[in-house]
């Protein structure tokens, strides 16, 4: 009997797919685990695999076509077998769909006839509205949306540049996201006609990244009006750079020429005016510049007293400046102006929201380390195995979570989510700021599989490989900044989350023991806790139960 496939959601916030590649056609053969087609999801492009066995005998989405979840993917039965049943049927399930989306597309479609017949005189055979249609072969691919929270991108690589020949799945650029820098592969194949942004440059989602097509087409008309949501899809530059358009810079030159002809038997004038105001040619402001001139000792023999190049070049210290030039200052207020990254902008945006929707508060406690200590070194002399205390801390608290349900909890408007499962975030830094890749139920993990894990995920971060399923689902978070001798901190909860723990360094230093003052180690942490799914006492409790698995580590083994 035939199978109906429908569109699968492939991720928790999918809500629509698009078919980049079919891997079987119709007519053949599938077994159960062959992969049947290639899907776009919000978040990547991933491998459907069959669950089925048959032949395949329809497909209801063509490569490129994208359907909501659920749409009619395709059909699986026995060779030969009628299936104009099944189809007819899903036809009559989606005509709702189809005609809401027919209804919303005409609507579109009027609003921007109409907006351009007004643009335009009313005229509807104009040349912009020829320049919409795309020539025949030619594809507008656009900056994709790489993560369910991103809404710009930055080109950080391109691996094709105009001219070159693209098949479909090569790699087109590395583009740098909220949350990690990604590889875009092409789902076209052709001539490179067009780059609509440069490398280091930023755009929204949807704004044009490339046109590809047939070589030699021309394209410069389809860059040119390009729109997105019926306005201009408009790069947002790498930094603010002040130009002079060159019209006027030959205007300031031909006038400096002027200046420098003309002869005055007059006394210069000042060039400040009442209100302290310095007029001077945008190249008598450089050369004063370069030379370390200020420009309000200069008298200007120019128009209005404007300085100007000669009174640069002719510029001479007058003996009481040169006196009093002895005792100002010479240093040079100076500073680097760096671009917000993706990933800084974002952090931004979620700590931002988190510390003022979470009512925060902290918990401080410090544990006694000696045992740790003697329990790592003893676990580490075994060959071939290495672990670190922040291995220990994350098996301690996956441990811990499980017995207090409340901290590994989540926070929602109408409901409060406690987690079964233990899923650790820890804290990586990067050059661009902060990732936090996800041990999955670190409590069913060993120490060395831990371990294994937070390095293999360290490496990945500073190489900017980290896959969005890998930092994604914490329902706890560590960070540690022992390693730069921090001994105490505080840190702000990744929400949605309900705590953070913050984990100091060990330091030695004398402690009291039955009575007696003796040496000792110590490592003190903080948890940050959210008010409104942790009370003070369960924060406590579930500190309690950490303190007893790190002091006696040995626990954790049992």
């Amino acid at each position: 009997m035939a199978e109906v496939i429908n569109m699968p959601r492939l991720s928790d916030t999918m809500e629509e797919g698009t078919v980049a590649t079919w891997l079987k056609k119709v007519g053949d053969k599938v077994e159960e685990g062959d992969i049947l087609a290639e899907i776009e999801t919000d978040k990547a492009t991933m491998e459907f695999e069959s669950f089925n066995e048959g032949t395949l005998l329809h497909i209801g989405i063509q490569e490129g076509e994208t359907a909501k979840v659920d749409s009619l993917l395709a059909i699986i039965g026995e060779e030969g077998e009628d299936i104009s049943g099944l189809l007819n049927g899903g036809d009559s399930d989606d005509e709702d769909s189809k005609e809401e989306a027919k209804a919303e597309n005409d609507e579109v479609e009027n609003e921007n006839k109409a907006s351009e017949e007004e643009s335009n005189g009313g005229d509807n055979n104009s040349d912009s509205a020829k320049e919409a249609e795309l020539p025949e072969g030619v594809t507008v691919v656009t900056m994709p949306r790489l993560s369910d929270t991103m809404e710009e991108g930055t080109v950080a690589t391109w691996l094709k540049k105009v001219g070159d020949e693209v098949e479909e799945g090569d790699i087109l650029a590395e583009i740098e996201t909220d949350k990690a820098t990604m590889e875009f592969e092409s789902f076209q194949s052709g001539t490179l006609l067009h780059v609509g942004l440069q490398e280091g440059e930023s755009a929204k989602v949807d704004a044009l990244l490339a046109i590809i097509g047939p070589k030699g087409t021309d394209v410069s008309n389809i860059a040119k009006n390009f729109k997105v949501g019926g306005a201009e899809a408009k790069p947002e530059p790498k930094k603010e750079e002040k130009k002079t358009e060159p019209k006027k810079q030959e205007a300031v030159i031909s006038t400096e020429r002027s200046d420098e002809k003309s002869h005055s038997s007059s006394t210069s004038v000042s060039s400040s005016t009442s209100n302290g105001r310095i007029y001077a040619s945008p190249l008598a402001k450089k050369m004063a510049e370069d030379k370390g001139i200020n420009l309000a000792q200069v008298n200007g023999s120019g128009e209005n007293g404007r300085i100007v190049k000669r009174d640069i070049e002719n510029y001479t210290p007058s003996a009481a400046g040169a006196a009093a030039a002895k005792f100002v200052p010479t240093g040079q207020e100076d500073f680097d102006e760096v671009p917000n990254s993706n990933m800084r902008k974002a952090i931004a945006k979620n700590l931002a929201k988190s510390k003022f929707t979470a009512p925060h508060y902290y918990l401080n406690v410090e544990f006694d380390m000696e045992n740790a200590m003697a329990f790592r070194a003893q676990y580490n002399s075994i060959p071939d195995i290495k672990i670190s205390y922040n291995d220990m801390i994350v098996k301690a608290c996956a441990l811990a979570l499980k017995q207090h349900p409340q901290v590994n909890s989540q926070w929602f408007d109408d409901r409060m989510k406690l987690n079964n499962h233990v899923h650790i975030g820890v804290a990586v830094a990067v050059p661009d700021g902060l990732v936090v890749p996800v041990v999955k139920f670190a409590n069913e993990q060993s120490l060395t599989q831990i371990g294994a894990s937070v390095r293999d995920y360290a490496g990945k971060a500073r190489n900017k490989k980290l896959t969005l399923d890998e930092m994604e689902g914490s329902t706890f978070t560590i960070s540690n900044l022992g390693m730069f001798g921090i001994e105490s901190f505080t840190s702000i909860i990744n929400q949605p989350n309900s705590a953070i723990l913050s984990v100091g360094a060990i330091v030695s230093k004398p402690v009291v023991k039955n009575g007696v003052v003796v040496p000792g180690n110590t490592m003190k942490l903080t948890m940050a806790c959210d008010h409104r799914t942790v009370d003070g006492a369960t924060g406590a409790q579930f500190l309690q139960t950490l303190k007893g698995y790190i002091e006696n580590p040995v626990t954790m083994l049992v």
